[in-house]
């Protein structure tokens, strides 16, 4: 070999282990770039972010819903006290309409006679609303006087 032959490569690019240069080491090598760190972690956040986002939004839909049936049920226990308050002559019967009047001396009064069927002889200061008594003992509004809309909510109005 000749001596005065001089190696135009630098030796510092030069490896023993080329396959880990981070660069291509032969004319037919991949390209290889250095990845923008900032770009990939800006991407990485945007879907961390569309994930989560949509995940709260579930669990949000659902805590709605949780909430409408809580409302639900604090409305029957709210009725069915002030049915069980009130005076009744009989034992009612689950799944059967009943009615809920106000007596003349302010008291609550459940019947098993409508309001179409007293005729001219209402004995009653006002009709309150039409319930059902449900297998849980609680109480269903299948409606209410216009008036006390706000007290006797028509919970077929959820289902």
């Amino acid at each position: 070999m000749n001596e005065d032959f001089i190696n135009p490569v630098d030796e510092k690019m030069v490896a023993d282990n080329p396959g880990l240069m981070e660069y291509a080491t032969s004319a037919g090598g991949a390209i290889i770039r250095k990845e923008d760190m900032g770009k990939t972690k800006g991407k990485a956040q945007l879907a961390m972010r569309q994930q989560t986002d949509e995940q709260l939004h579930k669990i949000y839909r659902q805590m709605e819903v949780l909430a409408q049936q809580t409302k639900e049920i604090k409305d029957r226990i709210t009725i069915s006290e002030r049915i069980y308050d009130a005076e009744m002559g009989f034992e009612p019967i689950i799944n059967h309409q009943y009615y809920l009047y106000e007596k003349r001396n302010g008291n609550d009064q459940l019947s098993m006679v409508s309001p179409d069927e007293w005729g001219r002889s209402f004995p009653f200061n006002q009709y309150l609303a039409n319930v059902t008594l449900l297998a849980d003992h609680t109480w269903r509004v299948l409606f209410a006087k216009e008036d006390d809309r706000e007290e006797f909510v028509d919970v077929n109005s959820f289902d």
